[in-house]
């Protein structure tokens, strides 16, 4: 594993500070980088029932293969630990800088383990790691504590969220998110308010020539590609905004709803004529999705469309200007927007039904900034609400109403107007994730729309890109590079032409080859990622290869979740989605059990959604 890899781990303990580096073990080339490695060695370093905010988890920072390569799209990390929200594997994958600095300071993983008896930041620097004294940074938010720690240093933070460990808290490196799961809380509860990392060590490749090719021909591709070259760069993901409210699956008022006649005033096009200052973007991509907006007189990172979703419509609140300042509080303070608007809405829902009367109420913004800072800093009510929407509905009822999946809030797609995304929602490994697959870019908020409101052939699908969006964490680079994946032809029909209507009923009728595909190595190497990883490291793969990989870190990831208690039994959706129907063709929700037993199958999982041992012994896993 030299070419790609930096071949070392930095384990770091925190109780007794100290630290040592390990050589990267050749049994997790197997496993190929980020998600992967997080997943098995999240499972070999800490036992079943441990407590998520004690000192026995740990966090593992990993990187892959095309990290410090400068492929596009490739400057990214991952953060594995076990979640305080869910009490399940949590997996964020993180843009900013800190994935550079892991593979300068020498290293592929960082693994902090223990607890600290004061408050820290610890400082590596190559295999020289320091402990500092974290009191004058204590209590300070997201941007400002990056501000203050040593200039050309890479940063991984936390805000206030982090240190009143709210479930739903973050860890920032620069202005993206390791957003999902309560990532923040566990440094919180370790008492570390930051880390940097930083030195002189470069990455090498195996074949410098055609990585240097490759590179500059898919930095072309993604700049001339439909979506990457023109939707993303020119939208942002707010694009969706108004896809997913034409389809009546844009969460409205706790996803009560699924369209509104203001979705324009929060949308894409809205951010862009009347907010945008220029578009943003992490190293090494050619797309710049990002937006830095104007507000509060200076410039700032623009919300992406999970935060509008879910921070705007989901709460009644139709303006733009609003919606910056609520992503722009949660950010600051360091929790997840989707949470923390997933929450705040069921709490609104619930006053308006009584059921605990809290004063908060749709539409109201102010409410919801001073309830972000309270959630942030653990004052009053915002002390309840950081514990998510699923232990609050425990505690006041209005469980039929709370819009979580095993304990963590869905993003913002209503799966009522997308099957397939309510099977991901079901089976996802941390929860209601919506890049776990990402299947409704297939089904509804993509250029083609294979049949929505269809089973057919949704397991293959969700199954398929559940190992595809894996493999890509697992080298790691940008989820948005699938969206180039579609040919630009694909993104060009005409959606009532008859080519389209026979391209969209060949893919929903694809089952039986994405079962092949599923079962059997493909042998080509068709796409850039084979290429690159070729390239890269010096050894052939094909598609068949590198999707093993990815299905072998899904299912690792189950392995761990099922050791910490899940079954088939919570493969399951909030009860609105099931029960209530959002079309007239509709007489409940989501079909969930049409499609699940079948999916279990396609996996090779036995009916309690257990992978079979013909099925680890294939993959290779070691349980």
């Amino acid at each position: 594993m030299s070419y790609g890899y930096m071949g070392k781990i930095l384990e770091i303990d925190v109780t007794n500070r100290t630290s040592r580096v390990m050589p990267l073990p050749e049994d997790l080339e197997i496993y190929l980088g980020g998600k992967g490695f997080g997943a098995r060695l999240l499972y070999d370093l800490i036992p079943a029932g441990i407590d998520p905010l004690g000192p026995e988890n740990v966090l593992i920072f990993a990187t892959g293969p095309y990290t410090g390569t400068f492929a596009p799209q490739s400057v990214r990390f991952t953060v594995t630990t076990l979640s305080p929200l869910t009490n399940i594997i949590a997996n964020d994958s993180c843009g900013g800088d800190f994935a550079m600095g892991i593979k300068r300071a020498g290293f592929d993983i960082i693994i902090v383990k223990g607890v600290s008896d004061s408050r820290i930041w610890i400082e590596i620097n190559e295999d020289n790691v320091q402990f500092h004294d974290a009191t004058a940074l204590w209590g300070m938010e997201a941007t400002p504590v990056q501000e203050e720690l040593p200039k050309r240093t890479t940063k991984a933070v936390i805000g206030p969220a982090g240190e009143h460990l709210v479930k739903y808290a973050c860890i920032v490196s620069g202005d993206r998110m390791a957003g999902r799961a309560g990532v923040g809380a566990v440094m919180g509860s370790k008492n570390i308010k930051a880390i940097t990392a930083t030195g002189k060590q470069k990455v090498e490749v195996a074949d410098k020539e055609n990585h240097k090719a490759l590179t500059k021909w898919l930095t072309k591709y993604f700049k001339d590609h439909p979506l990457t070259g023109e939707v993303l760069p020119k939208l942002g993901t707010a694009n969706l905004v108004m896809v997913t409210n034409s389809r009546n699956m844009m969460p409205v008022r706790n996803f009560k709803y699924g369209n509104h006649p203001d979705a324009h005033k929060i949308s894409g096009q809205e951010m862009t004529t009347n907010h945008l200052h220029k578009n943003a973007g992490c190293t090494a991509c050619p797309i710049h999705c990002g937006r830095e907006v104007r507000a509060f007189k200076k410039l700032i990172k623009g919300p992406e469309y999970e935060s509008v979703g879910l921070l705007g419509s989901n709460l009644g609140i139709f303006d733009m200007g609003k919606v910056i300042e609520l992503s722009n509080r949660a950010d600051e303070v360091g929790i997840d927007t989707i949470s923390a608007g997933g929450t705040i809405a069921w709490a609104m829902e619930a006053n308006e039904r009584g059921i605990w009367k809290n004063g908060l109420e749709f539409g109201d913004a102010d409410a919801v900034l001073q309830m972000i800072n309270d959630i942030g800093t653990g004052q009053g009510l915002g002390k309840e609400l950081a514990l998510g929407s699923k232990r609050l509905s425990e505690t006041y009822g209005g469980t039929e109403f709370a819009i979580h999946v095993k304990g963590m809030e869905v993003a913002a797609y209503d799966p009522r107007g997308s099957y397939a995304q309510g099977l991901e929602y079901a089976t996802a490994s941390r929860g209601g994730d919506h890049i776990n697959g990402a299947t409704m870019f297939w089904e509804t908020t993509g250029p083609l729309s294979v049949n929505p409101l269809s089973t057919k052939s949704k397991a293959e699908l969700v199954a398929f890109q559940q190992n595809f969006m894996a493999m890509i964490n697992c080298l790691i680079t940008c989820t948005f590079s699938a969206y180039a994946v579609l040919p630009s032809l694909v993104c060009k029909l005409e959606p009532n032409g008859i080519l389209y209507k026979v391209v969209s009923e060949t893919f929903h009728n694809s089952g039986p080859v994405l079962r092949g595909l599923l079962k059997h190595k493909a042998p080509l190497a068709v796409m850039w990622y084979e290429r690159f990883l070729r390239h890269v490291t010096g050894k052939r793969h094909t598609l068949g290869d590198i999707m093993q990989m990815g299905e072998r870190s899904f299912t690792m990831e189950r392995m761990f979740n099922i050791r910490q208690g899940i079954s088939a039994k919570d493969d399951t959706l909030p009860k609105r989605f099931l029960n209530e129907p959002r079309f007239e063709s509709q007489t409940a929700g989501v079909p969930l059990d049409d499609m699940i037993g079948k999916y279990y199958k396609v996996r090779g999982w036995d009916n309690d959604g257990i992978p079979t041992a013909k099925t680890l012994k294939r993959l290779n896993i070691r349980v």
